[in-house]
């Protein structure tokens, strides 16, 4: 688990960004962002769920506001701490119930859960939600995330069961 350091961490948002600047956010500005809740299960690959938590932080349409993507966006880059990475749909992530995660139920994060951030994206697996989170890529084009580039699906809805890979079909990312 990487170790915080208040002073030194920085929520950043990239790529195709509408103004082709760079947007940062250092942990006091982030956490004075919008806050909300959403009641959500967290779904894992490895077929165990979390049933109604409820996490609070702040709204990904939050960020797409505040740092608005080019108009020929269609996915995004997740990124966070060692490396790890997710990528979504921009519908995706565009969900309401979509939230960058600082408390469950009603409490901070703890370190093994991802503080001072995680992505919660209800509808799809815990995987495209990582821990760590300290920023955002916006991208014209799709490409595999960390999980996604070692054999998960790109997509990753439970309710498809979308694991693996192999289970993909056309249309479902990019080529292998």
């Amino acid at each position: 688990m990487p170790k915080f350091r208040p002073e030194r961490w920085e929520f950043r948002v990239f790529g195709a960004t509408a103004d082709g600047d760079k947007h940062t956010w250092n942990h006091e500005e982030f956490t004075a962002l919008p806050y909300t809740t959403v009641v959500a299960d967290l779904h894992c690959v490895t077929k165990f769920s979390m049933v109604g938590a409820e996490w609070g932080g702040v709204p990904a349409r939050t960020i797409l506001d505040l740092a608005p993507p080019a108009p020929d966006v269609t996915h995004v880059m997740v990124w966070a701490e060692y490396g790890f990475s997710s990528n979504l749909r921009l519908a995706d992530f565009d969900s309401d119930r979509t939230v960058f995660a600082t408390h469950k139920d009603g409490e901070l994060l703890t370190a093994e859960h991802g503080f001072p951030v995680r992505l919660i994206v209800p509808h799809l697996y815990a995987w495209k939600g990582p821990k760590w989170v300290r920023g955002v890529e916006y991208m014209t084009a799709d490409r595999r995330g960390f999980w996604e580039e070692r054999g998960y699906h790109n997509i990753g809805d439970p309710w498809k069961e979308q694991r693996y890979s192999y289970q993909e079909g056309p249309g479902d990312g990019p080529e292998l």
